[in-house]
């Protein structure tokens, strides 16, 4: 029923389609419709996702649910931060899941998943930004045992950033 698989280099389009997709569903009203444009238009392309797979750093999988293609993770291991002294630790970057699959439980699988792949590569623990409006996110980080290490004004456009929490989960 649940398939955890990692994405290819010909995943682009679908990593593009549900990106702006659980982006808009997740962040569509944290700024003008102009900058939220502004964003998708530069991380959510065709283009842009596939310079990010051809990158070796980035590790992205696609959660199935009934073989449709309903979410995705972006890790890359040993990002340093400044608020960590380990230099072994992921960065989770993306953990996207469309909203009408959220009652299924399919964020915990793919972080779960992330969670194991980040310790069978020796890290010794796993960061991300959240953004400070994105309570249902910040319940899940927190209730996961995630903890609050700083902040960050994520910049969406020339024009518009949002503030977000740095959030950290040592193992």
């Amino acid at each position: 029923m649940i398939s955890i698989v990692l994405a290819t280099k010909n995943d682009f389009k679908l990593l593009s389609d549900i990106g702006r997709q659980t982006f808009i569903e997740s962040h569509g009203k944290s700024a003008p419709n102009a900058d939220i444009a502004f964003y998708l238009d530069k991380k959510f392309t065709e283009s842009a996702l596939q310079d990010e797979l051809a990158d070796v750093n980035n590790i992205y999988h696609i959660i199935y649910y009934e073989d449709k293609p309903v979410g995705y993770s972006k890790i890359i291991l040993n990002v340093e931060v400044s608020a960590v002294s380990s230099k072994n630790i992921t960065k989770l970057e993306r953990l996207y899941i469309l909203e009408e699959f959220y009652d299924k439980k399919l964020g915990l699988e793919l972080f779960n998943f992330n969670v194991a792949l980040s310790k069978n590569n020796q890290q010794a623990g796993i960061w991300l930004f959240v953004w400070q409006e994105n309570k249902r996110a910040i319940n899940f980080y927190k209730k996961n045992g995630f903890e609050v290490i700083g902040t960050y004004d994520f910049k969406l456009s020339e024009t518009h950033s949002n503030p977000n929490y740095q959030l950290f989960l040592a193992y």
